[in-house]
């Protein structure tokens, strides 16, 4: 087989054209995939892109094509030409803001001048962005016409000239475009020293297959591969004591004997491999996911709603025919330890298998070369066999479902022990509660394709640890405590704690309902209201509806239901308000990390959405 030609070298300096236009600026070649027969390249902001080989042209012919004058320029023209593209000035913008500001300057030019251009140029070749004096406009119409007013005075159908400013005002200028209507933008300053900055950071060698560590880096995943199993131990524990309060720390460990139960890991085992029927059965929607970094499209087989319909209809079987689930109450820990064995298998198999996985394969997050570190994070992305996708299914399967099963076995076991016909009313909040959660995670399966978990974080024991020991025997402390610590609520209570709980799972799905549809289909009539700021990346930020009130409003509505979910427990322990207190260091580092990517991925444009956007979280809290 003839092998692939590579025209353009690892480290070479071209010019890249930015998808979906016809400008073109300088990247940096990092490496070629033969498979794709796509370049991966760097911008000067630092965007990575992958591109076609018909789109990069080499430097050299761009300057040399660049310095020829075809007979409708005009000497002003000549001049802003003669400067070559890959030059930069003190006052040139950034690539980012260079490709918007291009986009709007040609939409303010009248179209038979534009006509004109493009039968004169077979490409667009950049000149640095000239800076005009910064006016307070929510729209471009002035902007536009002071264009205009600039073009008649200098004869020029192509250039937007400079204009005197104050030092401190010297910023250079882009447009951001309202989705609903193009003739009206938004103009944001991008500081000199941004700028300046991203410069530097495109100037310095990029890493080609990993991202910065995190999760406290290598020495980080020594500590959370030991943290994590001892806390889940220490609150299985804790939680079974009869006064389960600090003073109580820590609990005492059992025999070693209690550890283990061979039943136990059987129910696990026959409890996975149930699911996996469910899942693999070709009933429900086959979704696709987002586009990968290697060009492709995952299908996945969304029918979990079908699973927890299912699962239910056998549990109510297995009680009807007599089987006692007050087990897993009695024996909890047993089945803790069981599934983190599993869990614990699971991980050396995927780490063990991604060692002969293809690079387009791996996540950028866990290919470290640190052992430990790329086991717990994941190296894999999407491991599947065949087309059973592993992560997928242990993300919104077994653990998941398992969670609700866990709850009602708690319910039974609070009948059991005290002797009621039913179970308390705060028993009854914590289970309809979270199991509407997780139906409700079920029926919108399709929107879990659009995370981060599935996007861009690799499977490893991180992800199977959590999927499948973390989720059902840390998110059931509140049934687990109400079987021993019972604590009857009135009436006006029950109603106050419902109120909240709806209105927290109002804002939840609203808002991951309005994310989903925007990044599935930006282009939709019926997101038109939203309004948006463009990135380099040719994907745009949403600064309206739920997203233009927070940067998380699902984050807020998931702690409002997490606190919904604690309040039926009382006061009277700590432990209960376990989920609660987790859930805000979670979603506080969720955001960080989310902030780190986005800056880095988005840039200057992503500065300008958090003025836009000025909290996190909570509305003028955080």
């Amino acid at each position: 087989m003839k092998m692939p030609v590579v025209k353009y070298q690892k480290g070479d300096k071209v010019m890249g054209r930015w998808p979906g236009s016809n400008l073109y600026y300088e990247v940096k070649v990092l490496s070629f995939d033969t498979t794709s027969q796509l370049y991966t390249v760097i911008y000067k902001d630092g965007t990575e892109l992958e591109l076609k080989e018909q789109d990069i042209k080499s430097a050299a012919g761009f300057q040399t094509r660049s310095r020829s004058r075809s007979r409708s320029r005009s000497p002003g023209r000549r001049r802003s030409r003669s400067r070559s593209p890959a030059r930069t000035t003190r006052r040139s913008s950034s690539r980012t803001a260079a490709a918007v500001a291009a986009a709007a300057i040609t939409d303010s030019v009248p179209s038979s001048h534009r006509e004109t251009r493009l039968k004169d140029n077979l490409e667009v070749r950049l000149s640095p962005l000239q800076q005009t004096e910064a006016t307070e406009n929510n729209s471009n119409n002035k902007h536009e016409k002071q264009e205009e007013k600039q073009k008649e005075e200098n004869n020029t159908a192509n250039k937007v000239n400079e204009v005197d400013a104050e030092p401190e005002k010297n910023q250079g200028r882009y447009n951001l475009r309202r989705r609903k209507d193009d003739g009206a933008a938004k103009e944001v300053a991008v500081k000199q020293e941004q700028l300046e900055e991203e410069a530097k950071k495109a100037a310095a060698p990029a890493a080609a297959l990993s991202t910065p560590l995190d999760f406290g880096g290598k020495i980080g995943a020594y500590f959370w591969l030991l943290f994590l199993p001892a806390w889940v131990l220490f609150l299985v524990l804790q939680v079974s004591q009869g006064d389960p309060s600090l003073v109580n720390f820590p609990p005492p460990l059992p025999p070693l004997e209690d550890f283990w139960d061979t039943q136990a890991l059987g129910f696990v085992i026959l409890w996975i491999v149930f699911q996996a029927v469910l899942y693999i059965l070709p009933v429900g929607k086959l979704s696709e996911g987002m586009l990968l970094r290697s060009g492709e499209r995952l299908k996945y087989r969304t029918n979990g709603f079908f699973a927890i319909v299912v699962s239910a209809v056998a549990v109510a079987v297995a009680v009807h025919q007599g089987v006692d689930l007050t087990y897993i109450h009695s024996h909890f820990l047993q089945l803790a330890v069981a599934t983190f064995l599993i869990s614990v298998l699971l991980s050396i198999y995927l780490y063990v298998r991604s060692r002969y996985a293809p690079t387009e394969k791996l996540a950028l997050g866990g290919n470290s070369g640190n052992v430990v570190y790329d086991f717990f994070k994941g190296r894999e992305l999407n491991p599947r066999i065949k087309d059973f996708d592993l992560k997928f299914f242990c993300e919104m399967r077994p653990g998941l479902i398992g969670w609700c099963l866990i709850n009602f076995a708690m319910a039974l076991a609070e009948m059991k022990k005290h002797d009621l016909d039913a179970p308390s009313n705060s028993m009854i909040l914590v289970n309809l509660f979270q199991l509407l959660y997780v139906m409700d995670g079920l029926w919108n399966e399709e929107a879990i394709l659009t995370t981060m978990d599935l996007m861009h974080d690799g499977f490893g024991f991180m992800l199977a640890f959590g999927d499948l020991v973390w989720v059902p025997f840390t998110y059931t402390m509140q049934a687990y405590y109400l079987v021993i610590h019972p604590n009857p609520l009135s009436l006006p209570a029950v109603t106050a704690i419902l109120i909240l709980k709806f209105v927290g799972f109002y804002i939840f799905r609203k808002s991951n309902s309005e994310k989903n549809a925007f990044r599935r289909n930006p282009s939709d009539p019926n997101l038109s209201y939203l309004k948006t700021i463009p990135t380099a990346t040719g994907k745009s930020l949403l600064v309206s509806g739920w997203w233009g009130v927070v940067r998380h409003p699902n984050y807020l509505g998931d702690l409002i239901m997490a606190l919904a979910w604690s309040l039926p427990c009382g006061f009277s322990h700590l432990l209960p308000w376990y989920y609660m207190i987790y859930f805000i260091i979670l979603l506080v580092h969720r955001d960080s990390r989310d902030m780190s990517e986005c800056r880095r991925k988005y840039g200057s444009a992503w500065d300008e959405y958090c003025r836009t956007v000025r909290y996190r979280i909570i509305p003028r809290v955080y």
